[in-house]
């Protein structure tokens, strides 16, 4: 039998439901950074506090509408916008493409939300907040076991795995070398990550993840601040990436990797 006709369109709404969603993680990567509700004030330059229009709040098409900057006050508007949104809304595209509708869609969906706020926040701040990180591991178990194929027990194993194995890499840095190596929201991070992948995941994304964050860290060595070797660089975004990756063609990986 063929497919309903709106499974030819999911992909398109998907995208768009992502851009949407871009829109929302802007505001709580911005306020989180600014120690601001994410329920008041509504949506306001956080420049001069000019209240936004429904129309200067569309996903991508707004920053190109307002060639960038404010509206009232011309300053001009971070570039974090338009690429949380547009990462959002490929997000969104890449899994309707690979799941289709389903629990494995709108549960990568979410979780990829997360990913992508507490990235940006990272980026900003070096910090990975519990407030995502803790709440986020705890569901991840949950959907593991209730709505996909991974199964509680490999989720259990992956997010002891996952955190364990950072618990002891930060303890082992800080006794070799004296200082703290690693991050404790990495740790949480990984915990999310295992019980959301399961342990077969590990090897892969942190894998992906270390050779995307060495590549960037040379562009942080290059920084006319940095202090050589010991120049902090996030790695939550690098792991989050890994996670993505994995989400999007972990098996595939597996596959080539094993002929």
């Amino acid at each position: 039998m063929n497919s309903p006709i709106w499974i030819s369109y999911f992909p398109l709404v998907s995208t768009i439901l992502g851009l949407v969603l871009g829109s929302f993680y802007n505001v709580c990567i911005h306020r989180y950074l600014g120690r601001i509700s994410i329920v008041r004030p509504g949506s306001h330059c956080p420049k001069c506090g000019h209240a936004l229009s429904w129309w200067e709040n569309i996903p991508l098409l707004s920053y190109v509408f307002l060639r960038g900057a404010c509206r009232e006050c011309r300053e001009a508007i971070s570039l974090r916008y338009p690429l949380v949104e547009g990462t959002s809304g490929l997000w969104a595209l890449l899994l309707a493409l690979k799941f289709g509708p389903g629990w494995e869609w709108l549960v990568y969906l979410v979780f990829g939300g997360v990913l992508i706020i507490i990235s940006f926040i990272d980026l900003d701040s070096f910090v990975l907040p519990d407030i995502y990180t803790i709440p986020g591991a705890l569901c991840a178990f949950l959907c593991a076991g209730l709505l996909l194929p991974l199964g509680w027990r490999a989720s259990l194993i992956g997010g002891l795995a996952g955190g364990g194995g950072f618990w002891l890499i930060q303890k082992g840095y800080k006794l070799l070398k004296g200082i703290q190596g690693l991050g404790s929201g990495d740790i949480k991070l990984m915990f999310l990550l295992g019980a959301l992948l399961g342990w077969q995941a590990l090897p892969i994304m942190v894998f992906l993840s270390a050779i995307s964050g060495l590549a960037v860290s040379v562009f942080y060595l290059l920084q006319k601040d940095n202090q050589g070797l010991q120049t902090a660089v996030p790695f939550g975004p690098f792991l989050s990436l890994g996670g993505m990756i994995y989400i999007l063609c972990g098996r595939e990986i597996w596959s080539w990797y094993l002929g």
